[in-house]
């Protein structure tokens, strides 16, 4: 039986995220914050401590523009007075610069991943984009390992459009294990762009359990990888509706709906102009994101 939403308590931790992220809490420690950031600086010391520009960073990704942001702080500043006003340009250059580490997840189990890639409009600039990136479509790649059991993000990893999704496998699993504080990754389900011989046996000698789609076509003899042969012998034995049934390959689709959540939040397209920019921008939303689904 399908387990029923508790409405009541998903309404409040929707109310509970805007309350976080709009949190005010860096003015309590901006002093001693500014002082352990600048403490053996070499060159013009910093201004604002990072929590003020990540507050800014999360009102730039999802309401207001750097001139906008500007304005809003100003105002801002009147009744509050902790907060010193920044003009754009400088919240701009911070933003650009500013370090983004998805923090270690506190996780119950072994780690199970689902891991994919989605597309990110880089501007609505059309032929200048194009031609100014030497792309074809004017969009980026983001790439993703997804927790299936809490749907959080442990690793992404971003690159032009002509990126292949299998030659992410591999640092996408790297950095999840990092991000995994010490957890055991058990397995990873990804679709038929990652059936290649070098990741199953990358999967294999890590012993994770490799659950990938492989081509119709695939051999059953090893010829390299004698993991990714067991497995297509194992599809082709019991059907695909049964494989599938037998390891829910359904679970995929965590990093689908992590993608679907990001996009539905902070949009698909990306304000900024340079290729820095851009990364950098769509790094946030999916930060943001992953600390919206910890509430």
């Amino acid at each position: 039986m399908e387990k029923k939403r508790n409405w009541k308590e998903y309404n409040e931790k929707l109310v509970r995220r805007g309350e976080i992220l709009i949190s005010m809490d860096f003015i309590k420690n901006w002093e001693k914050e500014l002082e352990k950031m600048n403490k053996n600086k070499k060159g013009r010391p910093y201004k604002y401590p990072d929590s003020f520009m990540y507050f800014l960073a999360f009102l730039h990704i999802a309401f207001l523009p750097f001139r906008q942001l500007e304005g809003f702080l100003a105002g801002l500043s009147r009744y509050i007075p902790e907060i010193k006003a920044a003009d754009y340009t400088t919240i701009f250059k911070r933003l650009k610069k500013i370090k983004i580490e998805f923090p270690l997840q506190e996780l119950n189990n072994d780690i199970i991943l689902a891991l994919d890639s989605t597309g990110m409009k880089v501007s609505s600039r059309g032929e200048w984009m194009r031609h100014k990136w030497k792309v074809n479509k004017g969009w980026i790649k983001v790439h993703v390992a997804v927790d299936v059991k809490t749907k959080k993000l442990l690793a992404l990893e971003i690159t032009d459009e002509s990126m292949g999704d299998g030659k992410m496998l591999r640092p996408l699993i790297k950095q999840a294990k990092r991000n995994g504080n010490g957890k055991k990754i058990k397995a990873a389900y990804a679709d038929g762009a990652y059936d290649s011989r070098d990741n199953f046996n990358f999967l294999d000698k890590g012993g994770i359990e490799p659950i990938i789609k492989t081509r119709k076509n695939a051999s059953t003899k090893a010829r390299g990888s004698p993991a990714r042969a067991k497995k297509v012998r194992e599809i082709k034995e019991i059907g695909y509706e049964g494989w599938k049934d037998k390891y829910k390959y359904g679970n995929r689709w965590a990093a689908e709906t992590f993608f679907s959540g990001v996009k539905r939040i902070f949009g698909e397209t990306s304000k900024a102009k340079s290729v820095k920019g851009v990364f950098q921008e769509v790094k946030l939303k999916f930060l943001f994101y992953n600390i919206l689904l910890s509430l």
